[in-house]
């Protein structure tokens, strides 16, 4: 109902509804990693493909980069691997 106040409120959640779809759809499956180390990185980089497509970045693309850059990465300097900080290394 709030909706009707506000012209600026959307009358549905459709758009956040379907960024989570993949993972809602999934989670079942996730359930079972493996231990809850296992757990935690699936959950680190389902995190990271999903920033880096809200950031505009393509996931592989991204990820490829990033991890081919991190073995060199000085640790005061992580945050530029990021999505919302990244530059491809072509770009530098």
């Amino acid at each position: 109902m709030r909706y009707l106040d506000d012209g600026m409120v959307a009358i549905d959640n459709n758009w956040c509804e379907n960024q989570i779809l993949p993972w809602t759809i999934g989670r079942s499956n996730w359930l079972f990693a493996g231990s809850l180390r296992s757990g935690k990185r699936a959950a680190a980089l389902m995190i990271l493909i999903q920033s880096a497509r809200l950031n505009e970045h393509g996931p592989y693309a991204y990820l490829k980069d990033a991890l081919t850059q991190l073995p060199t990465q000085k640790a005061s300097e992580l945050s530029e691997l990021l999505p919302h900080n990244w530059i491809t290394a072509s770009k530098v």
